[in-house]
């Protein structure tokens, strides 16, 4: 009885190893792998599509804040874009609010 006990022990310690350090390493580089091409790289190349849509804001583009106001640009500074929302009516947003760029035009569509 004792020998079947013994070699069943035996048996479960040689099983239980589990997969080599190479199997490890592979994991490991397969999920950073898909951790660079499903969040790091797109994210990476909005950033940088939306760093090159603030240096090109100029006056008199029509554009869209991340809080969904639309206005034209009439004062570019530094860190500071003035929008006219309305005739009388002008807002200064910092830059990084802008969203987007909108087609000319697009304000009186709306209105």
């Amino acid at each position: 009885m004792s020998l079947i006990s013994q070699a069943f022990a035996a048996g479960e310690t040689a099983g239980a190893a589990g997969p080599g350090m190479v199997g490890q390493l592979v994991m490991l580089g397969g999920f950073v792998l898909i951790f660079w091409l499903l969040i790091w790289r797109p994210q990476s190349k909005r950033a940088k599509e939306h760093k090159t849509l603030l240096e090109s804001i100029s006056k008199g583009d029509e554009v869209v804040t991340t809080g969904g106001i639309v206005g034209k640009v009439v004062g570019v500074a530094d860190d500071f874009v003035t929008l006219q929302v309305s005739s009388n009516v002008e807002l200064k947003f910092q830059k990084s609010s802008v969203a987007a760029t909108l087609p000319k035009g697009t304000m009186k569509a709306i209105n």
